[in-house]
């Protein structure tokens, strides 16, 4: 196996992400407002990445020749990255010299826990109309029950009285 190549293949794709996130991208360029507050835009960079190879010969390459160097063989690889970036806040330097942290409230910045939560706590606060709507619809369902059982009494009765 040609670890060249596999090697050459990483080194490629991580220059690519290189060029893509540095440290520009999570510390945004600073800008200065008119009273003197420099504000620098803060970003979440979540990267994947994934890549493989193989070496191999061709189908009909003789036995014989399928232990020869790698360097002889094809290689075949491929990889793939997936880069997401999501606003997280803002470094607030004011002209007096205080730093302060604002954060940007999103969905996507709470992750899976935060969103459940959110999810729960909604639904709690619905709970009250949401019981209303099922009590409503299980008082329809009982009451088109019992709108329907003494028409199957009277039908059994008349089968009965004709048996």
């Amino acid at each position: 196996m040609s670890d060249s190549k596999q090697n050459e293949l990483i080194k490629s794709t991580l220059e690519g992400i290189k060029d893509v996130v540095d440290a520009n991208t999570v510390l945004g360029t600073p800008f200065t407002a008119e009273n003197g507050t420099t504000i620098i835009p803060v970003t979440k960079i979540s990267i994947g990445l994934a890549t493989g190879g193989l070496d191999y010969f061709g189908k009909h390459t003789p036995f014989s020749d399928k232990t020869a160097p790698a360097s002889l063989s094809s290689f075949g690889g491929g990889g793939g990255t997936g880069i997401t970036a999501s606003p997280v806040g803002f470094l607030v330097i004011r002209a007096g010299g205080s730093v302060e942290m604002l954060t940007v409230d999103s969905a996507s910045n709470k992750g899976t826990v935060g969103a459940v939560v959110d999810a729960i706590s909604d639904l709690l606060e619905r709970s009250p109309e949401i019981a209303d709507k099922i009590k409503t619809v299980i008082a329809k369902f009982k009451k088109e029950k019992s709108a329907e059982e003494p028409a199957e009494n009277d039908e059994k009765t008349e089968n009965a009285e004709k048996g």
